[in-house]
């Protein structure tokens, strides 16, 4: 009989991810070795073979694993709400929360997706598509007079905009957080400027 898995396998396969997606998203997939991603995980290079076979299977796991991550925080934002407003303030939150701590699998998805091999790459983007059109559908609901000049793809992407990017100015010790700014971007895409609000704990503040 071949040996089970050790009790800890599958948090020590998750603790590998994570350092590994930190290296690739500061240093890139390329400049990245296996040597590398064992000492920044304590781990001897064999035991590190042992999850993983090679640093492209860390590489469509980590893009995989977020992309899939993404898709079920769409699904249940979804079954959270019913009316379109609801939904896209119930998406955006939900899409915040989940950039705010997984800022490295994001930057791996976007940048060093083209490293893929051609089958994987189109199973990962198509899921990343699926979640491009939940959103676009909840636009489109809000907005169904934009039907014809074939909007909700664009304005979804507007949307992404302001989300993907947030990292790459939001401070970690600032006095704005993730959940701060959420329902600020909700304002801003379903109302415009005239609508947005302070956010709630930092009026307090003031």
């Amino acid at each position: 009989m071949g040996r089970g898995r050790h009790a800890g396998y599958d948090e020590q396969r998750e603790m590998i991810l994570e350092r590994a997606a930190a290296l690739f998203a500061h240093g890139g997939y390329p400049g990245t070795s296996m040597n590398q991603v064992a000492e920044a995980c304590g781990l001897s290079k064999a035991t590190l073979y042992h999850y993983f076979r090679d640093k492209y299977e860390l590489l469509v796991n980590i893009a995989e694993g977020h992309v899939t991550r993404l898709r079920a925080i769409v699904d249940e934002a979804l079954a959270e709400e019913r009316a379109p407003e609801g939904r896209m303030r119930a998406l955006v939150r939900r899409l915040v929360e989940e950039y705010a701590n997984a800022q490295n699998e994001h930057r791996v998805l976007t940048e060093d997706v083209k490293f893929l091999q051609a089958e994987d790459r189109e199973r990962i983007l198509g899921k990343e598509r699926e979640v491009v059109a939940a959103f676009a559908q909840v636009v489109a609901a809000l907005r169904p007079d934009l039907k014809e000049a074939a909007m909700s793809k664009p304005l979804t992407m507007l949307l992404f905009g302001m989300v993907n990017w947030m990292f790459t100015w939001m401070k970690p010790q600032g006095r704005l957080a993730y959940e701060d700014m959420a329902p600020v971007v909700a304002d801003l895409f379903l109302g415009g400027l005239e609508k947005v609000q302070a956010p709630v704990r930092i009026a307090a503040l003031d």
